[in-house]
């Protein structure tokens, strides 16, 4: 489990299958940030070394991070930030825990490319979309999760790429 102590106001990028693809524009709103966080489907190990130039990077295994690469990354992360808990996990459905009675406060997950903000339980599940190539009529999408007095604020970026 990663721990970080960030004060409120603090924006926290959210990003997902980048399918080998690292845009401009998304670079433009990770900059400054304290951390990364990546919901799978990285695709190349070059992606994650740009991340981690950029702030400390939080990923997960998604369905297309195969090999030696894949491997090294983890199917699941929990992130705490000043005592509250964030959840990763590329594919939502495989999800093999509740999240509620864990105290998690954030599910993070891609795949769909569909961006998406849902609460169920008292537990908000965050879908930050596709910052990689567009899929169908989907967007290019990511999020942000600002630190607030009693949680986190998510916010959907749709990206005009």
């Amino acid at each position: 489990m990663a721990s970080y102590d960030l004060p409120q106001g603090t924006r926290i990028p959210v990003i997902a299958d980048t399918h080998g693809l690292l845009r401009p524009e998304v670079i433009e709103h990770l900059e400054g940030a304290p951390l990364i966080l990546h919901a799978g489907d990285v695709d190349r190990p070059a992606i994650l070394e740009e991340l981690s130039e950029i702030a400390p990077i939080v990923v997960v295994r998604g369905n297309i991070d195969r090999g030696d690469f894949g491997s090294r990354l983890p199917l699941t992360e929990v992130v705490d930030i000043g005592g509250r808990l964030i959840y990763l996990r590329h594919i939502v459905e495989d999800i093999d825990i509740d999240p509620a009675a864990a105290s998690f406060q954030i599910v993070i997950s891609g795949h769909s490319h569909k961006p998406g903000i849902e609460t169920r339980n008292g537990v908000t599940y965050l879908n930050p979309g596709s910052i990689g190539p567009r899929r169908f009529t989907l967007p290019v999408s990511m999020a942000a999760l600002t630190v607030t007095e009693t949680g986190f604020t998510p916010e959907l970026i749709t990206l005009d790429v």
